[in-house]
């Protein structure tokens, strides 16, 4: 083969996009493919195999294209950097078997298989049709995820106990919404008339595949790991982080730094807190004063238009002053999450033709009351200018960098840390200047925090330092961080919990918020040192939002040369 015929990075890395959507058409129905649309992956040890083949034969058709002219271009070189260190660390997840205990309260795939649903076309008869098909695939899609975590069981490739008990509580809700049927059922009952027997009985097909893996896990899986510790050690913690981060972390380095950001913003908590509660004696006091006393939008569908005009308020005020945004990025929506799931709130892309917009979900929790402090830093991260602008420009831009750059090459620590950078440029830009907003924004600063502090101290076991407030001297544990984090947080205990069983399902993921905002702003700062007094904020914006998806050692390379 001529060095002409060789593919160029960009190339090898649309054709892995391809090739993955032909494995995972859940992946296929998140990028708006509607080919996808009837189909579910093969979740099964050998189907996950296969996908560790396609990431072999990438990396070795990789080899080949950096060899050939051109591939050290720019936006080849960036390519290849983000493919290689993608695949690398999935296989090395992979060869660990961790997809043989893969379970949790979110991101399992149980979890990717009903979600997958909500993003599913569902406009014509068609969409529908489909989506009775996709509904038959249901018990195989789940057959299969319960081969490899009997696999796991088989290799003593154990889950953790306590995310367990989470996921068979969420089945049950899942089997059940209350109404003695369950969520496919409801999902269903939107569909059209003329379809209305085949889909009810593919949903109470899909239920009942619900049911059968709830009860294989009560019943088999849970006592089989009883007894499994519910923290992973810093083994396999590093590999988890470096899928999550796109880097090999110094864990104690950043732990250090987790209690130093811990120390910085409870100084301005106290001192925000005064503002609303003279004579407060914790910044959760005042807080909680907030959740009595302050503002609060009541009504669900409420909530849904007030988060909806805060969206659409930023867009008009940073468009043109601090980015250019095309108009179909200006485009979000907002929604509400379905029950079952976890309490914190999240973002889905658009559809590669922004046929589908991004859309920010919350989760109710069954509340109907909610206060406004909680509410708008967060919405600056999931929706504008978070990860609405960030993942929306990937998709704008994906064909002056590649598919896979804009899509399925992201790594969340680079997402979550351009989210959490988005909540702090409102900060510096005067958007937080009322004391409830702003106590809000540096409590959820304050919860990014202690993540890092707990995710790594409770995994590695790690001693919590003499000048903590919070038991100095001892070593972590799932209680005690649980403890820690109920005691510095004003959320309730309810998402305290859900966030605790959250850092055991995917250990090393929730330190990429604040070390992700670390890396986002020292390449701020370095970019801004080169420049001078040249340096234009809305260029370096739209620079780096432009430039696809890098794990954090590349990323903060990349940013301090834009």
């Amino acid at each position: 083969m001529s060095d002409t015929q060789i593919p160029l990075p960009r190339q090898v890395a649309d054709a892995y996009v391809d090739d993955l959507i032909a494995l995972d058409p859940v992946t296929g129905t998140f990028l708006g493919v509607r080919e996808s649309s009837s189909r579910l992956p093969d979740y099964s040890p050998e189907g996950r195999d296969a996908e560790a083949r396609l990431d072999r034969d990438t990396l070795a058709r990789l080899d080949e294209a950096e060899r050939r002219p051109g591939a050290d271009s720019d936006v080849e070189r960036r390519c290849a950097r983000l493919l290689r260190e993608r695949l690398t660390a999935r296989l090395a997840m992979h060869e660990a078997g961790e997809h043989l205990r893969e379970v949790g309260n979110m991101h399992t795939p149980g979890h990717s298989v009903r979600e997958a649903f909500t993003i599913t076309p569902a406009e014509t008869e068609e969409d529908w049709a489909a989506i009775a098909e996709r509904l038959r695939a249901v018990p195989e899609a789940f057959a299969g995820y319960r081969a490899s975590l009997e696999l796991g069981l088989e290799r003593k490739l154990f889950a953790a106990p306590r995310p367990t008990a989470t996921f068979i509580g969420q089945l049950t809700e899942w089997a059940d919404t209350g109404e003695g049927r369950g969520w496919f059922e409801d999902f269903a009952a939107a569909g059209p008339e003329a379809l209305r027997a085949e889909l009810d009985e593919a949903a109470r097909t899909a239920t009942g595949a619900v049911v059968e893996l709830r009860d294989w896990l009560r019943q088999v899986y849970a006592p089989a790991i009883e007894g499994a510790p519910d923290v992973v050690g810093r083994e396999r913690y590093a590999r988890s982080a470096r899928y999550f981060n796109g880097t090999d972390l110094d864990l104690d380095e950043a732990y250090a730094y987790g209690w130093a950001e811990f120390h910085r913003i409870l100084g301005e908590m106290r001192e925000e807190a005064r503002k609303i509660l003279p004579g407060a004696a914790t910044p959760w006091a005042a807080l909680a004063h907030l959740d009595e006393h302050g503002r609060h939008i009541e009504g669900v569908d409420e909530v849904r238009d007030w988060l909806q005009g805060l969206m659409d308020r930023a867009i008009e005020d940073l468009d043109g002053t601090h980015f250019e945004l095309a108009e179909r990025v200006r485009r979000v929506e907002s929604r509400i999450a379905p029950p079952g799931g976890a309490a914190a709130p999240y973002y889905t892309s658009p559809s590669e033709d922004f046929s589908r917009p991004g859309r920010t979900w919350l989760p109710t929790m069954g509340l109907t009351r909610f206060p406004v402090y909680d509410l708008v830093s967060t919405w600056y991260h999931e929706g504008v200018p978070g990860h609405h602008l960030q993942l929306a420009q990937w998709a704008h831009v994906a064909d002056s960098l590649s598919r896979y750059q804009a899509t399925v090459g992201m790594v969340s620590a680079n997402a979550e840390g351009w989210a959490l950078y988005a909540e702090r440029l409102m900060d510096e830009l005067g958007y937080l200047g009322d004391p409830e907003e702003r106590l809000g924004y540096l409590d959820a600063q304050m919860m990014r925090a202690v993540r890092v502090i707990i995710d790594i101290g409770m995994h590695l076991e790690l001693e919590i330092p003499a000048d903590s407030p919070f038991h100095p001297g001892e070593r972590w544990t799932p209680e005690l961080a649980q403890e820690f984090f109920g005691a510095h947080s004003s959320r309730p205990a309810d998402f305290v919990e859900s966030e605790l069983t959250r850092y055991l399902t995917m250990p090393g993921q929730a330190i990429g918020y604040k070390l992700g905002e670390r890396v986002w702003l020292l390449g701020r700062e370095r970019a801004r040192a080169r420049h001078g007094a040249a340096f234009d904020l809305k260029a370096w914006h739209m620079a780096a939002l432009s430039q696809g998806s890098l794990g954090l050692d590349d990323l903060l390379d990349e940013l301090s040369r834009l």
